[in-house]
């Protein structure tokens, strides 16, 4: 090898790399997308749209989990989260940038392909058991949690100064509620029909508490995976259920001998959310329900030959590595605005989502440690439910390191959230 040879292998070999691959390179194609946007040059399509969050998810998860504070309650979800929220609040993307990622997340529906692939990924790649246990037992930690975070919330807003009206349904309600889709566009609209008034304004009242909520949640769920590593007997490590019999686990634990099909995998994905679609026209539950129980029939059932479900389980384990961070950051770049926020702001305020939050969590834990579920699990499941629906759910179990819990957290979000907005529209009509 001549010297020249050399000194370039070990220019090279002291780069920084991301994953084996000189940071250098994804950094100079994220930076030609960004420029591109300054020209209209980003295809607003799901090419650019996957260009735009692909490039920054690789940078800023990395980046978060870099960061001395910030590592330790959230990491790279928080900073993926955040990040960009802030940057299109101070105007730093460019109109084009944010309409390609608008038609990626929005249009074509990144988010709900995200989440239906952790949901019948880890449903196929777990253990009868576990599952039927895990569905049973979630329930109980979920009540209470909801119970004692309505207190706590309205106690902490009461303590601050709200009145009672106003804690309840316009800073409690709103964080339990399922997010902005399923929760605070319904309410907004039973609100302005007991209340009077359009809908659109009763959602900029609601907004700021279910954006603040589920901050504070992913920031818990930081801070219950560092939990996680200093007493690893309160964590199941993404299992809800503890059992005698160590062979069972979330994860498969057969082996098929071939390549896995990654497009049957994506077949088998998309194909149970497409009847889930139409299922719902005859059973009027959301789409994401019904797909939690058909990938639990199907399991119950053998519906899948072993190939079939390790085929789910191999797309499964490429989104849930590669693409949770980048699904972050344009979840950050359009369904957290930060204006709504600010305005709002106030110490009082703040402490009464915390409260709510916090109490969900607490309460989560406490009730599953006493019926053997691991704590920490049970803890991170009961706080989806204070999450903003679908975006939370992905935002607080990527903070977690825990998003073979999808399927559990799904049902914390929509069944929880489906009761908060339906108990809420009619107490609203009976409490002054």
């Amino acid at each position: 090898m001549s010297l020249k040879d050399k000194a370039g292998q070990t220019l090279r070999s002291g780069m920084p790399r991301l994953d084996g691959t000189p940071l250098v390179v994804p950094v100079a194609l994220t930076a030609a997308v960004l420029v591109a946007g300054f020209f209209d040059a980003v295809p607003e399509n799901m090419i650019g749209g996957l260009a735009v969050i692909v490039g920054l998810g690789m940078l800023l998860g990395p980046l978060g989990n870099l960061l001395p504070v910030v590592s330790k309650v959230g990491g790279g979800a928080l900073v993926c989260l955040m990040g960009p929220s802030i940057l299109v609040y101070l105007g730093a993307f460019e109109e084009n940038t944010l309409d390609a990622v608008t038609v990626l997340m929005k249009q074509a529906n990144w988010l709900y392909f995200v989440i239906s692939t952790l949901v019948v990924g880890s449903i196929l790649g777990m253990s009868r058991k576990l599952m039927i246990g895990g569905l049973v037992r979630i329930f109980p930690p979920l009540i209470g949690g909801t119970a004692v975070a309505v207190a706590a919330g309205i106690g902490t807003a009461m303590a601050f100064g709200y009145d009672f009206h106003r804690a309840l349904f316009y800073i409690v309600v709103p964080i339990i509620g399922g997010g902005i889709g399923e929760g605070v566009i319904p309410l907004s609209a039973a609100y302005a029909a007991a209340l009077g008034g359009d809908p659109g304004d009763y959602v900029a009242e609601l907004v700021p508490a279910a954006i603040i909520g589920n901050i504070v949640a992913i920031i818990t769920a930081g801070a219950l995976r560092k939990l996680g590593d200093r007493r690893p007997h309160l964590d199941g490590g993404g299992q809800l259920v503890k059992t005698p019999d160590p062979t069972l686990s979330t994860v498969p634990t057969e082996s098929v001998a071939r390549e896995p099909n990654y497009a049957l995998g994506v077949l088998t994905i998309t194909g149970l959310f497409v009847l889930a679609t139409l299922l719902e026209r005859v059973v009027h539950l959301p789409a994401p329900i019904l797909v939690i129980i058909l990938s639990v029939l199907c399991k119950l059932f053998d519906i899948f030959p072993a190939s079939g479900e390790a085929d789910a389980r191999a797309v499964y384990a490429i989104i849930s590595r590669h693409f949770i961070y980048p699904t972050m950051v344009g979840l950050g770049m359009l369904y957290l605005p930060l204006a709504s926020v600010i305005g709002v702001l106030s110490p009082g305020y703040v402490f009464a989502c915390a409260a709510v939050v916090l109490a969900m969590a607490a309460t989560g834990f406490l009730v599953g440690r006493a019926i053997a579920m691991y704590p920490i699990d049970a803890a991170l499941v009961t706080v989806c439910h204070s999450g903003l629906g679908g975006t939370g759910d992905v935002a607080i179990l990527s903070a977690s390191d825990r998003m073979n819990l999808m399927p559990f957290a799904q049902i914390s979000t929509r069944i929880g959230g489906v009761s908060t907005v339906i108990s809420a529209a009619w107490l609203i009509r009976v409490i002054p």
